[in-house]
């Protein structure tokens, strides 16, 4: 049985992470993981650092969980880039990540070719190919000559 977490956030005073956990729990119970521990911030999703996110952080360093369920993907992080970031520690460290809203589960083939995917083009944005790479590309691979010809 794989042990899971539940990451709730919520914005305001007025709503209630409660929400979101019932849902999740649910979602747990058809899976059948073991919620092990739920770690809801009641903090804007623009703060750099959330009490109950950085918590669950150290937690997956420690491997004490093996899947993360949230309700959607920008109640984890604040941006794409911070989002991509939480995707790849928690890959890293052979975490899943399953949302909710999304429909998004890293813990089947198709999950996990999506996050490489995303983690590929994010890569390709913060690097992108030099003018060396497309020679290198169009003189060792034909394909490419003909098409430039």
């Amino acid at each position: 049985m794989k042990r899971a977490v539940l990451y709730t956030r919520v914005s305001t005073c007025d709503q209630n992470p409660e929400t979101q956990a019932l849902d999740l729990r649910r979602l747990a119970e058809q899976r059948r993981f073991q919620i092990v521990h739920e770690y809801p911030d009641r903090i804007s999703g623009a703060k750099a650092k959330r009490p109950a996110l950085d918590q669950m952080m150290a937690a997956a360093h420690r491997r004490e969980f093996d899947v993360v369920l949230v309700w959607a993907a920008d109640r984890l992080a604040r941006s794409v880039r911070h989002f991509l970031e939480v995707l790849d520690t928690l890959n890293h460290q052979g975490v899943e990540f399953v949302s909710f809203r999304e429909n998004l589960d890293t813990g089947g083939p198709l999950g996990r070719a999506v996050i490489v995917i995303v983690l590929a083009v994010a890569e390709l944005e913060r690097n992108p190919p030099r003018r060396s790479h497309s020679i290198f590309i169009r003189t060792s691979f034909p394909i490419c000559r003909s098409r430039q010809q």
